[in-house]
């Protein structure tokens, strides 16, 4: 490749024009998708059996190191379930294609309504106060909470002050599918790893397939893009993208090349991104 990727956030992009190493996404759940080589992909409907995990139990009597490595690790779409024979079995939750690495099984599906998810990066925006904190559409069936304190290093006499339709980008630190999910602008260790506010730019909205292919090691679009200018990139996983680069032309042009190609191949993406700067 002929560009880099530079970021502090695993979802904040920022390329220059050297060479390319891509971010992941690192959720608690499961082993992002991001630097996954997928042994299996398989189309599933809800409440289909990926797999029999009676077979893989982990023995009692071994270390945490090597139990923990034996862990099978559960990402979107899966859950745990229990057969009338009582043997364990992981079954989708909804429609799409399930995929496997190792140990970790996921659901790529193309849904464009947000679910919740903790630890999962979003871009939110900020629509009224709420007690001390911040009311924030975070695209999903209810706004979420963002404390006025959830930032680095915030106190009370400093602290971000955020209007009506200001952008922030966060990540899920309580997501529960019957309560009001919360996000902050920092990571687990307190620090803000590229999480805060966005100023500039433009969100653009989008199904979180394509949110979670921008991730992938094999970004095409990200690629090419990248190959001819430099441009910041934040993707959220509730199905939001914010761009920005130096002109105003340019972040309509990227964020016009990332939109068109969702169902292109490879081939297709590259003359794609050829003709819109050629006709700059």
């Amino acid at each position: 490749h002929t560009h880099c990727v530079h970021h502090t956030n695993p979802s904040i992009i920022t390329t220059t024009t050297t060479h390319y190493t891509h971010p992941h996404n690192t959720l608690d759940s499961f082993d992002s998708p991001s630097r996954m080589s997928e042994s299996a992909t398989v189309v599933v409907l809800p409440g289909d059996v990926l797999a029999d995990l009676s077979a893989q139990d982990v023995d009692a009597e071994e270390g945490a190191e090597e139990s923990s490595a034996k862990r099978v690790r559960l990402g979107p779409g899966v859950q745990q379930g229990v057969a009338a024979d009582g043997s364990c079995l992981l079954v989708a939750m909804k429609a799409g294609l399930a995929r496997t690495r190792g140990r970790s099984h996921w659901v790529d599906s193309n849904q464009k309504r947000a679910v919740p998810v903790l630890n999962e990066p979003l871009i939110g925006i900020v629509t009224g106060t709420k007690g001390e904190g911040y009311s924030v559409d975070v695209g999903a069936n209810l706004p979420a909470l963002l404390g006025a304190l959830a930032f680095e290093g915030a106190t009370k006499r400093n602290r971000p002050h955020l209007e009506v339709g200001d952008l922030v980008y966060a990540r899920f630190s309580a997501a529960d599918r019957d309560m009001e999910p919360e996000i902050e602008c920092i990571d687990a260790s307190g620090r803000s790893a590229g999480f805060g506010p966005l100023k500039d730019g433009l969100m653009l909205a989008c199904s979180l397939g394509l949110c979670r292919r921008l991730l992938r090691a094999d970004s095409r679009v990200l690629a090419k893009l990248g190959e001819r200018l430099q441009f910041e990139l934040a993707v959220g996983l509730n199905g939001r993208v914010w761009i920005r680069a130096d002109t105003a032309a340019r972040t309509i042009l990227i964020s016009n090349a990332i939109k068109a190609s969702e169902f292109l191949r490879p081939k297709q993406v590259d003359r794609l991104v050829k003709t819109l700067f050629d006709n700059e």
